[in-house]
């Protein structure tokens, strides 16, 4: 289950940052800001097992908590639910 909430969460924010340069006029094309681009690259050499280059499935399911805020606070992670 925090696998498929991971993988979705990652999804949400690929698509809320497409969807934000789209709304700024860049036709589809979204450019990440230096501190977004330092972090990905961050995570993908800490997470990145098999050294592919990218994160898979499983490698995203390892990503800490710590990591993921760190992410969120770049404008890369998705939104937290408040809490009920």
């Amino acid at each position: 289950m925090k696998k498929l909430l991971t993988a979705l969460c990652l999804t949400a924010a690929l698509a809320l940052v497409a969807q934000t340069a789209q709304a700024k006029g860049d036709k589809g094309k979204h450019a990440l800001t230096d501190e977004q681009k330092a972090v990905m690259k961050e995570m993908t050499d800490k997470y990145d097992a098999n050294k592919d280059g990218k994160l898979d499935k499983e490698e995203k399911a390892k990503i800490s908590a710590e990591d993921k805020e760190k992410m969120t606070k770049a404008g890369l992670g998705g939104k937290k639910k408040k809490a009920e």
